[in-house]
């Protein structure tokens, strides 16, 4: 394992390497970099081929695996072997891909003087870290999966594997809900639509293998509390895992269309046969282990706190096969019809809203529950403040504000409230409890508690961060104002509370970008509130011959730089849509006059005729072509400038897209937020590794108990 982790990364290091040095006899490199993209993008190259990422994903295995080994070497001897074969198995297979099926060491012939480059759309910071999060994300689910494959076979379904590997679970939970929010940030500030969440099938096929996960690391809680649900165990990371290779699979695959799905696909197939093993041989395995999963123990009442992990996990699972049902119906009507049909985002909504509705308010009621059964008299002690306090808030919202008119909201942010108030109402009574034995504030108190036991405190600030990021979405999505308006310059128009006035027009270009945007001056309630630059770049063309022609560089694919001014209490984003008509019909009458300048003949300048000259002479003599082509590039650059420079000096109007969105921020807030309560609960207490040091030898004793 460990061999193959350092090969591995040898073999990163190569690619690596070669795209810093610009060798681009490396195919993935002349496809996917040149000389003028930047370090960090350079960099980012290898994962934006189809051959680079299943090297990473492959890598970040042989990684996790290694960690893995080492943290179980003196325990789980009989599991360890046979999950340490299922994780060299999944590597294999995708070394195997590199290897035939999609090389990423496949050579170019001839060697080309430059590469093609990044993709537009792939030029930005996201770039960077996004794409490794998700794919670390799917990676790291392999770890409990094989696992729980190797506790089947043996017959060893305690919870001592999941003690083992719950760790790497919530690593993996986290870097795939890290990789979700850089995808739904990068799509809103880049993408120019206004959004944050398409349910495109590659988003949906991220999204599912997460909220999976989330079901499943409720669910180990009651196996290890109350040595329950051990079959909804191991099948929830079996089809963790198997959604972590089906969002492989659809990237590849070609099946569903995407705009972040790779292009001609060979590997496609074997994903499928993969996730075809996986899914009948843990099937088989499962149900030849029916007798050693039954439950110790069984759900005593159902206002016990095992009774609510089981619901959440219901409505988790629900909203799992709503996605899965949705991102697949275009295949089911084909099949069924013949016709494909799409279901679009409002059916997704519609199914999404009602199982938040209740994942939000279950989330509050679970930590309020104990273990087994509470009493009347407890329930109502511990029920009151948050059960008024969500009245309270449903009073306000209902006497202040529109809420109301939009039911699902409306209870979203009732539900939200007695769920963070249950939330620190647990928080504060540990916290007081912890000084009436100890002394000291309630603030040191909440802190020691809090540091004491990490699991459970940051999974409640996990808790906490969803809700406030359900709360974000739910704001935003029902009262968000919407609007194109088409402006020119000293126009003004009014949307919301805000004044937009069109300034002027601007442009530039450098040696990579032509830039059309516009100045906007924003006032609000007769003052002056903010200036937005909103922008649509072109990129130009690098590392081939762009062609003969001007108007190509204006005909690409463009990125949008949005204007965007973010506050707690709304984000006011633009975007822009420059009218350069009359620019691509200047460059159609300087493509004709460049095109009859290289013919040549009397009529022509003198330096037409020797440009013209070059030309006929490069067809006959190789050598000649690279300065002929340079002069060409040249002389189409200057006409560049020239076209761009002059948008920017006409009065050309423009259309706009202006959102107001309420509250959005607050969901990248609670995004962040669950993701430092992830961190939390994924540190180890100072007392937890004192004891793991001090109870080696105890656990070596139990282990041999056990097998005995």
């Amino acid at each position: 394992m460990y061999a193959v982790c350092g090969l591995l990364t040898i073999c990163m290091g190569v690619i690596e390497i070669a795209a810093v040095t610009d060798d681009f006899s490396l195919k993935v490199v002349a496809e996917h970099s040149s000389i003028e993209t930047p370090l960090g993008y350079k960099l980012a190259s290898m994962w934006s081929s189809q051959e680079g990422s299943l090297l990473l994903w492959a890598w970040v295995l042989s990684i996790a695996s290694s960690a893995a080994l080492f943290v179980t070497r003196n325990k789980h001897r009989e599991i360890v072997p046979w999950a340490t074969a299922v994780l060299m198995g999944v590597g294999s297979f995708f070394i195997a891909l590199t290897l035939f099926a999609a090389r990423p060491f496949a050579m170019m012939t001839p060697v080309p003087a430059d590469g093609v480059g990044l993709q537009p759309l792939l030029q930005h910071p996201t770039m960077l870290i996004h794409p490794p999060m998700l794919y670390s994300g799917y990676v790291f689910f392999t770890i409990p999966f094989a696992f729980a494959i190797g506790a089947l076979i043996t017959r060893s379904i305690d919870a001592s594997w999941i003690r083992s590997t719950r760790r790497f679970a919530l690593i993996a939970w986290t870097f795939l809900g890290i990789g979700l929010l850089l995808g739904a940030r990068w799509s809103y500030t880049e993408l120019g639509w206004g959004g944050y969440w398409a349910w495109d099938p590659v988003e949906n096929a991220a999204l599912m293998p997460w909220l999976m996960g989330t079901a499943f690391l409720h669910s180990v809680m009651v196996q290890e509390k109350r040595g329950m649900l051990k079959v909804w165990n191991v099948s929830l990371v079996v089809a963790t895992f198997s959604l972590c290779l089906l969002g492989t699979f659809l990237v590849r695959s070609g099946v569903l269309q995407s705009i972040h799905a790779f292009g001609d696909s060979t590997v496609g197939p074997y994903l499928l046969g993969l996730i075809g093993v996986v899914l009948i041989g843990s099937t088989v395995l499962i149900v030849s282990r029916l007798d050693s999963l039954q439950s110790e123990k069984r759900i005593d009442s159902l206002a016990s706190r095992e009774a609510v992990f089981l619901v959440n996990n219901l409505l988790l699972v629900a909203l799992v096969a709503v996605i899965l049902f949705g991102t697949f119906f275009p295949l089911i009507s084909e099949a069924l019809t013949g016709t494909k049909h799409t279901l679009a985002a409002p059916w997704f909504d519609k199914w999404s809203r009602i199982l938040a509705i209740g994942l939000v308010l279950f989330t509050g009621i679970g930590p309020l529950l104990a273990w087994r059964r509470i009493s009347a008299s407890a329930a109502r002690r511990v029920f009151l403040l948050p059960a008024a306090f969500a009245l309270v808030v449903a009073l306000l919202l209902a006497v202040l504000t529109n809420a109301t008119e939009h039911p699902w909201a409306f209870a979203i942010f009732a539900f939200a409230g007695f769920t963070l108030c249950a939330l620190a109402q647990e928080l504060v009574q540990a916290g007081a409890a912890r000084r009436s034995l100890a002394g000291g504030s309630l603030p040191a108190g909440m802190l020691a508690v809090a540091a004491r036991n990490r699991r459970r405190y940051g999974g409640y600030t996990v808790h906490a961060g969803i809700v406030v990021l359900l709360v974000g979405i739910a704001a935003s999505s029902s009262f968000q104002t919407n609007r194109d308006i088409r402006l020119s310059p000293g126009q003004s128009e009014k949307v919301d509370d805000y004044t937009l006035t069109y300034v002027r027009p601007t442009s530039s270009v450098d040696d990579r970008r032509v830039s059309f945007g516009a100045i906007l001056r924003v006032e609000k309630d007769g003052k002056k509130f903010a200036t937005m630059t909103p922008t649509r770049q072109f990129f130009v063309p690098t590392g081939t011959n762009r062609g003969p022609t001007v108007r190509s560089v204006f005909s690409g694919e463009p990125t949008t730089e949005v204007g965007l001014d973010a506050g707690l209490r709304n984000d006011l984003w633009t975007a822009v849509t420059p009218d350069i008509s009359g620019v691509i019909h200047d460059a159609k009458k300087s493509d004709d006059a460049l095109t009859a300048c290289l013919r040549g003949g009397p009529a022509v300048p003198l330096a037409c005729r020797q440009l013209g000259d070059l030309m006929r002479a490069a067809a006959a003599d190789p050598s000649l072509r690279p300065r002929a082509f340079a002069q060409i590039t040249g002389a189409q650059d200057r006409v560049v400038e020239q076209l761009t420079r002059s948008y920017a000096q006409k009065a050309q109007p423009a259309t706009f897209r202006v959102i107001v969105n309420p509250l959005v921020s607050w969901m990248w807030i609670g995004a962040l937020i669950a993701i430092a309560g992830a961190l939390i609960s994924v540190w180890p207490t100072p007392g937890a590794r004192r004891r793991r040091v001090s109870s080696v030898e105890a656990a070596r004793v139990g282990q041999g108990l056990s097998r005995a």
